[in-house]
């Protein structure tokens, strides 16, 4: 990809939660972008960690040994293999940077497990 993305425009054309659009591509990473709103799965990703960056919103990750809160600007990364489960009381916008093929849903599967989708 050549173009430059505005974050606020790919939002914009995003309208149902937890369905991961690719904002980029970097190496061997996907750059995803997604709102967040109510509870998602638990799940791990055993072979890779996850990152999440908040843009909008504020975004609890449960984990099993406690909540990490990430409001806007904040980041945090998810070591691989350790389950956790993202939730937003209200809308969120997040970044996740991930290796490409990284399934939203990890190991968990069923209903959520969403393709990623181009903007």
């Amino acid at each position: 990809m050549t173009d430059v993305r505005n974050i606020d425009i790919a939002l914009a054309s995003i309208h149902e939660p937890w369905q991961p659009h690719r904002l980029t591509s970097i190496n061997d990473y996907d750059v995803k972008i997604a709102k967040f709103s109510g509870e998602f799965v638990w799940h791990t990703h055993p072979e890779t960690d996850e990152l999440f960056l908040v843009h909008s919103g504020e975004v609890t990750i449960q984990l099993r040994t406690g909540d990490v809160v990430l409001r806007p600007g904040d980041i945090y990364v998810v070591p691989a293999g350790t389950e956790h489960c993202p939730r937003a009381e209200s809308e969120a916008a997040v970044l996740m940077f991930e290796p490409k093929g990284t399934v939203n849903t990890g190991d968990a599967g069923g209903e959520r497990t969403a393709p990623l989708r181009e903007l």
